[in-house]
């Protein structure tokens, strides 16, 4: 997927220097629907999503989940596309102190995350990321936070067209697509 405008020189600059991809759940890995009946929670994931993380792990990178809505079904989705970090605190601590302690653990800065959210939950991360990104249906204040906006909305491939740009500014896309044309 090419990005439909050139992107500016500051954007490219963030999407270059990302070393850790880590994202909300509901609302951006998913459109924010949660089927609930009998035991189980049900959630559904873009399956265009779920390879665009798997490429961007096979591209040496990691990457993590941060909820503050613990779910059976994310851990379940999460341990499918073997996600780094998986993040579901409840409402005990906010996001970014929960992202700072990662941080720390892995010896890097905010400026080295790339951040999805979608909702006032997210604004902590999404203020201190070093590239912060809102999806297209994203409340207005954190698309008003946000370096860029997908085009995608949550759950429909926003987290695929942010990682393709991010591979893309790294050089690492085409590598992909070679390997797959072949």
């Amino acid at each position: 997927m090419k990005p439909a405008k050139k992107l500016s020189p500051a954007l490219t600059a963030r999407l270059a220097r990302v070393k850790l991809f880590l994202c909300d759940v509901d609302g951006v890995l998913t459109d924010g629907s949660i089927f609930v009946g009998g035991k189980r929670e049900f959630k559904r994931f873009n399956i265009r999503d779920g390879l665009g993380m798997v490429l961007w792990r096979r591209a040496g990178c990691k990457i993590g989940w941060v909820s503050a809505r613990p779910s059976e079904a994310t851990k379940i989705r999460a341990k499918e596309l073997k996600i780094d970090f998986l993040v579901q605190q409840g409402d005990k601590t906010g996001k970014a102190a929960a992202i700072e302690a990662l941080l720390v653990e892995q010896k890097l800065n905010w400026q080295d995350v790339c951040f999805v959210g979608d909702d006032i939950i997210d604004l902590g991360p999404l203020q201190r990321a070093g590239l912060a990104v809102s999806v297209a249906d994203g409340v207005a204040e954190a698309q008003a936070m946000a370096h860029y906006v997908t085009q995608k909305p949550g759950g429909h491939g926003a987290i695929r067209e942010i990682i393709e740009m991010i591979l893309q500014a790294q050089g690492k896309w085409e590598k992909f697509v070679q390997h797959y044309t072949d």
